[in-house]
């Protein structure tokens, strides 16, 4: 998590260096030499640099671009706090952005100008680059390695990932092919071109720091690479790759305290803006896969009260969509998927990604943990429906107001709870069709708010028994004893989850 008051999450790509030389180790050999040829080490990186700057540009934007979020964290990736209905997305809240303070003056004269970079992909013009780069542009401007400039054309965007196509009117353009991502290793020796503060054709050194992550915050569908990048303004889209001259990522985002390089660097990777890219240019559109199911990751506190073996990988279902395609599949609330058309699922992000890339119609094998026991669900992948689709709502049935109970006397007991009523629905800003009991208040220091329930939140199932009523809420909370955990699914602002309350 970052902490808000001391940093930044920064879309502005980024350029790679080393912060020292290659290593001798004590046998006199070089710490690279089990991943890099020897004659590249005493060479340097000369013949990959000739072969990858040509087909590097520099993307000057006028209105909007990389200028109007240099060092900011973009808006929540799933909209606000809570989202909308289940279509393999997190639950729960998510942190609020940290304010953007304003980016560094743009060159004298042109003050209403960004800068950024992108990747020739096609010789007849085809450019990818982040879509923050040229998001709400008036006008384009594409510089190539050898100064010739060309007006640009947006082909499309994906804000999802934060891949954009452009296209410049020419031809027979050098160009780079994406790398096999399945063949990268952390560790091995990379390097980006783009152009850090319009500095074009900027070549640095890194190395990847780490692979998979996700939950950074940055966009919806994430599986970064990770660098120790010195990645500064100007660096987006620019060009991450292998020692072979092959296109490993699109540099995109940092994190920093200062707006800076930290050595903390990002790169969408091959494995997703391949697909993402070949749609865009075909087609201008991205189309994804879809279970209809919300997810969430697996706490210790969850796995146990779901009695999973232990080490057991794998996400949570707390909702199905009943219009969904896992709903009528037989997926159900409460299963862990564990695997996905044959690969193990480690976290939230993996999964979402893998529907995501998943043909629309084609039946996808889904492993689930249900009950302590293994089984495989087919499961006819659908398209995901637009964020306004899925935002709808039908209007929620009247309901007869209630009288708030005495707690319990065990994990609940710092929990008052109350029938959910139109005006509560109102005044809580709770989405129609929800039902269940809401939490009115959360008592500070208890166990609740230890769990992380809050005030709006409306149970739904109290150690799986539906609830649906105060009576039922008050039936299922009597059987929970003194010192017994107790696991709580929640709706919050549309998004349902499962919370695990530990007794102290």
């Amino acid at each position: 998590m970052v902490n808000r008051s001391h940093h930044t999450a920064a879309l502005i790509g980024g350029a790679l260096m080393l912060s020292a030389s290659i290593f001798i180790g004590v046998d006199g050999r070089s710490l690279a030499s089990a991943t890099v040829p020897p004659t590249l080490v005493a060479q340097g990186f000369s013949e990959i640099v000739k072969k990858v700057t040509p087909a590097v540009v520099n993307i000057a934007v006028t209105g909007g671009g990389e200028g109007s979020r240099r060092r900011g964290l973009p808006p929540g990736p799933f909209g606000p706090p809570g989202g909308g209905p289940p279509g393999e997305e997190p639950g729960g809240e998510l942190p609020t952005p940290p304010p953007m303070p304003p980016g560094p003056p743009g060159p004298h004269g042109r003050p209403d100008q960004s800068a950024g970079s992108g990747v020739i992909l096609d010789p007849s013009g085809y450019i990818v680059t982040n879509n923050h780069v040229v998001e709400g542009a008036t006008q384009i401007t594409v510089t190539l390695s050898d100064r010739r400039e060309f007006p640009a054309k947006v082909i499309g965007t994906d804000p999802k990932t934060d891949l954009a196509v452009i296209k410049i009117d020419t031809k027979d353009l050098p160009s780079l092919k994406w790398a096999e991502y399945e063949k990268l290793q952390v560790g091995d020796l990379v390097l980006a071109v783009g152009s850090p503060f319009g500095l074009s054709s900027t070549v640095t050194l890194g190395i990847i720091s780490a692979l998979g992550r996700g939950n950074v915050g940055i966009a919806d569908y994430e599986d970064f690479i990770q660098t120790d990048a010195a990645i500064n303004p100007g660096n987006s889209g620019g060009a991450l790759v292998n020692m072979n001259g092959e296109l490993i990522g699109i540099n995109t985002a940092i994190f920093s305290r200062t707006g800076g390089s930290e050595g903390i660097g990002f790169a969408i990777p091959s494995s997703i803006a391949l697909d993402i890219v070949d749609s865009l240019q075909k087609t201008g559109k991205v189309v994804r896969g879809w279970m209809g199911v919300a997810i969430q990751e697996i706490t210790p506190a969850l796995a146990k009260s779901f009695k999973l073996p232990e080490q057991r990988k794998g996400v949570l279902i707390s909702d199905v969509n009943e219009n969904g395609p896992s709903h009528a599949a037989g997926i159900k609330r409460g299963d862990v998927v564990v695997a996905f058309n044959g690969k193990e699922v480690q976290s939230v992000s993996q999964l979402r990604n893998l529907v995501a890339r998943t043909m629309v119609g084609k039946d996808a094998q889904v492993k689930v943990l249900r009950d302590g026991k293994e089984q495989t669900i087919a499961v006819k992948v659908a398209e995901r429906p637009s964020d306004e689709m899925l935002a709808r709502r039908e209007p929620a049935p009247p309901k007869e107001p209630g009288d708030m109970i005495k707690p319990p006397d065990n994990v609940l007991a710092s929990l008052r709870v109350q029938t959910l009523d139109n005006a509560l629905m109102s005044q809580l800003n709770i989405p129609a069709k929800t039902t269940g009991v809401v939490i009115t208040s959360v008592e500070p220091g208890g166990q609740a708010e230890a769990a992380g329930l809050q005030r709006g939140d409306v149970i739904q199932e109290v150690n799986r028994e539906p609830v649906k009523t105060m009576d039922d809420y008050q039936k299922a909370a009597s059987k929970i004893k003194k010192d017994e955990l107790a696991v709580l699914l929640v709706n919050r602002q549309g998004n349902s989850l499962f919370v695990a309350i530990n007794p102290k």
